[in-house]
């Protein structure tokens, strides 16, 4: 069997189309229910929807053969074993806490190894999907990111961390060797959420005082990155993506020549965009000379955004 992981997720119904656009851009596909299966590898915590990542290692028509072929299974790790089926996936519906407990044991007893109930060093995942099982190890999703929803310098209009860290993932998804900007960063919350997840990002903005909110928001979080004071106009270097939240509160004034200006510039410099935006732009995108490859409405209450990904 071809190496597989399975990804549960957990999102609000305002989120799902954000989310899906997330999924395409993981694994090139997504999934209306709450589980993708795909033979891409993706750090679950990079995710603000993915709630674990299920290594396959085994899999079987029934539990007893499972349970037949865990005898195999090595692991040199204090090991705990964790019955993913706590709530409905996908059409598989959910099994009660008694029998997956049971479920755990019978797995457990046949691996090879440790067990650990209170201080494992490695989860082993279990899972019931469209009636086959699957075994393997199990990752969860961290939730460290949420501390940046605190950030000492903020403004009413800012991204939201949730918004923020999933364009980043979708604007990059694999970013080795990728080099990515930020020229309108504002209080640089896409900057916080690239560089947490080890993402080498540069930040600019026209206004200095939101450019020294973002570097003390930078600062606060431990985290290393350089913001530049300049207008988009100034920048010199060619980059493979530009992530930019277009600007359109009070403070900025911007008029819709100067939204175009921004769009011409970011084309000028960068081989795809994601562009952020409360407003349709896709006359602007088009005149910018920018072909529309993916899109999604991230919506928050009654409030709504355009994630519009550019090429």
């Amino acid at each position: 069997m071809a190496l597989q992981f399975i990804y549960t997720y957990i999102r609000h119904r305002d989120e799902k189309e954000l989310c899906r656009m997330e999924m395409r851009a993981f694994f090139g596909q997504d999934a209306e229910d709450n589980v993708i299966v795909s033979d891409i590898a993706v750090d679950p915590s990079r995710s603000p929807f993915i709630q674990t990542r299920l290594e396959v290692l085994l899999d079987a028509d029934s539990l007893e053969l499972l349970a037949d072929k865990a005898s195999e299974l090595e692991v040199d790790q204090l090991f705990k074993t964790v019955c993913l089926n706590d709530i409905t996936l996908a059409e598989t519906a959910k099994i009660g806490h008694d029998t997956r407990r049971d479920i755990e044991r019978t797995i457990g007893l046949q691996i090879n190894g440790e067990p650990e109930l209170d201080h494992p060093e490695v989860f082993i995942g279990i899972m019931k999907l469209d009636n086959r099982w699957y075994a393997g190890k199990l990752l969860y999703s961290s939730s460290d990111w949420h501390v940046h929803q605190q950030k000492p310098h903020m403004y009413s209009t800012a991204l939201g961390t949730r918004l923020a860290r999933a364009a980043v993932n979708i604007a990059v998804p694999h970013p080795e060797g990728k080099r990515v900007i930020d020229p309108c960063c504002g209080i640089g919350t896409v900057l916080v959420e690239a560089l947490s997840m080890g993402i080498p990002i540069e930040g600019r903005d026209i206004n200095p005082l939101v450019v020294y909110g973002s570097r003390k928001n930078i600062d606060y979080f431990g985290l290393k990155g350089n913001v530049t004071i300049g207008p988009i106009a100034d920048v010199d270097e060619e980059y493979d993506v530009a992530i930019i939240d277009m600007p359109y509160n009070l403070f900025t004034h911007i008029t819709a020549e100067g939204q175009l200006e921004i769009l011409k510039e970011a084309r000028r410099f960068s081989k795809s965009c994601l562009i952020i935006t409360i407003e349709n732009m896709d006359e602007m995108l088009e005149i910018a000379g920018f072909e529309i490859v993916d899109r999604c409405l991230a919506r928050k209450g009654t409030f709504s955004r355009e994630v519009v990904l550019c090429k």
